[in-house]
């Protein structure tokens, strides 16, 4: 029986026992799969997200396209490009377990399928291992996209330590180096900031912001009833602070730029490159 997505939600559904591509052989999603467990430095997950959303293990790999989130114009564009296995940090199908029962008659859901199925593409999510990695492989990239090696704060891997740079100046840079059309800042914008935490990615609730040791906040995205609420309520109450709310995909975009790098230390027989998701939003007037 042919493997699919909906045989592969066990971590074990293949061996780590396996080695590279027989020489000659067709490299397979399979050997793909092997060998990113091989090489990602941690034990791998009984439950985990980090599973085939689409297409079948036995599938002969031409290319490889990390991205941040498979989108529909992501796949249309790897699919153009001859990479018909793309590796992303987010889900697929909307939901954060990829389930699809539910709009399995969705236009939007069928779409997209029929087209990954046309032109057998294989999707794997790669989130919960590529964190779990030693250094955390989002971490990683995004510090080497914003230049920041120099400003980690040797006390705090996840933090960064500036010179006292407004937080105006600070998020024009961010701005640029990460290309976000529609950055969104919580603070004065004369603030000094000399420590910075960032939650790339989603941040629940408000406690990150609740650090006393820090003058701003880089998150992802986060819901304004919760966090956004509580930053400006700090704010009023006379906290000198700040909350960058960069959008999902340009705070976790560099990690997997950063992955392509590092899938190329030990896949070679077929091509790997880094497509970047379109920011979903724009500005008007901007």
């Amino acid at each position: 029986m042919n493997p699919t997505r909906r045989d592969f939600f066990a971590a074990g559904a293949f061996a780590l026992a396996a080695g590279p591509a027989l020489q000659g052989a067709s490299l397979t999603a399979k050997d793909v799969l092997e060998r990113i467990q091989k090489n990602v430095g941690v034990p791998w997950r009984a439950e985990t997200v980090d599973t085939i959303k689409s297409g079948s293990l036995d599938t002969p790999i031409t290319g490889i396209a990390t991205t941040m989130m498979a989108t529909l114009d992501v796949c249309q564009r790897a699919a153009a490009a001859g990479r018909n296995f793309v590796i992303t940090h987010e889900p697929t199908f909307y939901a954060h377990e990829d389930k699809t029962d539910a709009i399995k008659d969705d236009p939007v859901y069928r779409f997209k399928q029929e087209f990954l199925d046309k032109n057998k593409m294989v999707v794997f999510r790669f989130h919960d291992h590529w964190h779990a990695h030693q250094p955390d492989g989002i971490f990683t990239g995004m510090t080497e996209q914003l230049g920041w090696g120099k400003n980690v704060d040797p006390q705090n891997p996840r933090q960064f330590v500036f010179d006292g740079v407004s937080l105006s100046d600070l998020t024009g840079q961010i701005k640029a180096k990460l290309g976000v059309k529609a950055m969104r800042v919580v603070g004065d914008p004369k603030l000094p900031i000399r420590r910075v935490a960032a939650n790339w990615g989603y941040a629940g609730g408000f406690r990150g912001f609740t650090r006393s040791n820090i003058d701003a906040l880089i998150v992802g995205e986060s819901r304004e009833w919760e966090m956004v609420e509580y930053a400006a309520d700090a704010i009023t109450s006379g906290q000198k602070k700040a909350l960058i709310i960069l959008g999902h995909i340009p705070s976790e975009q560099g990690g997997m730029k950063y992955c392509a790098d590092w899938l190329r230390t030990f896949i070679k027989e077929v091509p790997t490159e880094f497509i970047a998701a379109a920011e979903p939003f724009w500005t008007p007037g901007a």
